[in-house]
């Protein structure tokens, strides 16, 4: 079994005018994020990564936006639920967040086993609606300090 690696980036996507993409999970209904995922190997780079997660998620091209990393990382305990899909004795997961802004709302084509629906949403609305503490986090950031963050 090849084991998940503890290194993830959070993307949030949006709009100039700060109209953020959510995505409902499909695991668990309800609850919204950005778009997320793991690196696949060891030397993927963390933008690389970025990409790779926002196209298959959202079917978005970072080509058409402004991918810029943030000087932002948060390190979290992995949910017991999930341990099993980490190396033995791994117990957190260190997540790296990123924006894409693009000039205007995009269309959306889901990846439809790993989520169910999609809203844009003004940045504070979204923020609300995060089930995630480090993805609330982020998007108040960026609605705070706006769309570039370094």
């Amino acid at each position: 079994m090849s084991f998940k690696l503890p290194l993830s980036v959070l993307v949030v996507v949006h709009t100039a005018d700060l109209e953020v993409l959510l995505l409902e999970r499909a695991t668990r209904p309800g609850f919204w994020q950005s778009v997320t995922g793991s690196l696949d190997y060891g030397d993927e780079v963390i933008e690389t990564a970025a990409a790779r997660e926002v196209r298959e998620e959202t079917g978005i091209d970072v080509a058409h936006g402004r991918l810029l990393r943030w000087k932002v990382a948060y390190s979290f305990e992995i949910y017991k639920q999930w341990s099993h899909r980490f190396g033995p004795g791994v117990i957190y997961n260190t997540e790296h967040v990123l924006s894409l802004a693009l000039p205007g709302l995009a269309p959306v084509a889901l990846a439809p086993r790993e989520h169910t629906a999609f809203a844009w949403l003004p940045w504070r609305e979204a923020a609300a609606r995060c089930f995630s503490w480090s993805n609330r986090d982020a998007i108040l950031m960026l609605g705070e300090e706006g769309a570039v963050i370094t």
